[in-house]
C-alpha cells in the first residue's frame, strides 16, 4: 500500500513539473493609455493648487516683511520728533550698489542688506539693483503741488544771506516730512501707505498689491486705492 502510494504521489509531482508555466499578462496599450490619461488630469488638477499655495504663502510672507519694516520707520520717528523719513521713492541703481531711497536712512535700525526689503514673489532683477521691492510713498507724496507751494512761501520768507544754504535745506526737509505726515496721519491715513509692492506681484484680481500704513497695519490694496493714492 505504501509503495502504491508513494508511486501515485511520484507521478503527480512529475506531471506538475512537466506542466508549462502560466504566461504572465501585462498592459495592454489601451490600459497604458487610460493611466496616462489619469495621471495627466491629476497633474492639471493639481498643478494649479501648488501655484495657488505658493502665491499665498508669498503674499503673507510680503505681508510680514512690510510689518518688519513698519518698525524700524516708527523707531526712526520716535527719535526725530515724530517726523518721517524724507528721501527718495525708490533707490537708484549705479555701479557700486543701490544708492539714496530708504534702506540707508534706515540703516541704524535694519540692514540695507535684509531680505525684508525684497517680495518673495519679486523675480525682477531691477528690484535687486536698487536694493527694495518697495515704494517708499512719502518719496512720492513730497512733490505734490500742496507740498511744494507751502516749501516755496518757506523759502521766500527767507531773504538771500540770510540764512544759510544748509540750514535752509534742513528746514525744507523738515518742513516737507511734516506736511507729508499731516497727509498721511490725516483722516485720509488709509489713502496714502507707507509702503507698497513696486509690482503686481501676487496673481491676478482685484487686490494683487500689499501695503503697509502708518499705524502699523497691513492690508492689499484695491484698485481704487491705488487710483486714488496715487499708487
Amino acid at each position: 500500500m505504501n509503495g502504491a502510494l508513494a508511486r501515485a504521489l511520484f507521478r503527480r509531482t512529475i506531471c506538475g513539473m512537466s506542466r508549462p508555466a502560466r504566461a504572465i499578462r501585462g498592459f495592454t496599450v489601451i490600459e497604458l493609455l487610460v493611466v496616462i490619461g489619469v495621471i495627466g488630469i491629476l497633474m492639471s488638477l493639481l498643478i494649479p493648487g501648488v501655484g495657488l499655495v505658493r502665491r499665498s504663502a508669498q503674499n503673507t510672507q510680503c505681508m510680514s516683511n512690510l510689518r518688519q519694516l513698519w518698525v524700524p520707520v516708527s523707531a526712526y520717528m520716535n527719535v526725530n520728533e515724530g517726523l518721517l523719513p524724507n528721501c527718495e521713492f525708490l533707490p537708484a541703481a549705479s555701479s557700486s550698489g543701490p544708492t539714496g531711497g530708504l534702506p540707508p536712512v534706515l540703516a541704524n535700525y535694519v540692514e540695507s542688506t535684509s531680505e525684508s526689503w525684497f517680495c518673495p514673489a519679486d523675480y525682477d532683477e531691477d528690484s535687486r539693483a536698487t536694493g527694495t521691492s518697495y515704494f517708499y510713498m512719502p518719496g512720492l507724496l513730497k512733490y505734490l503741488p500742496q507740498v511744494q507751494i507751502a516749501v516755496a512761501q518757506m523759502i521766500a520768507g527767507h531773504p538771500p544771506g540770510s540764512i544759510t544754504a544748509k540750514e535752509l535745506e534742513r528746514q525744507q526737509r523738515r518742513l516737507e516730512s511734516r506736511l507729508v505726515g499731516n497727509l498721511i496721519g490725516s483722516d485720509l491715513k488709509r489713502k496714502y501707505p507707507l509702503l507698497l509692492d513696486s509690482q503686481d506681484r501676487h496673481g491676478s484680481g482685484r487686490n494683487p498689491r500689499n501695503g503697509v500704513y502708518v499705524d502699523g497695519s497691513v492690508s492689499e490694496l484695491s484698485n481704487a486705492d491705488e487710483e486714488e493714492g496715487g499708487g
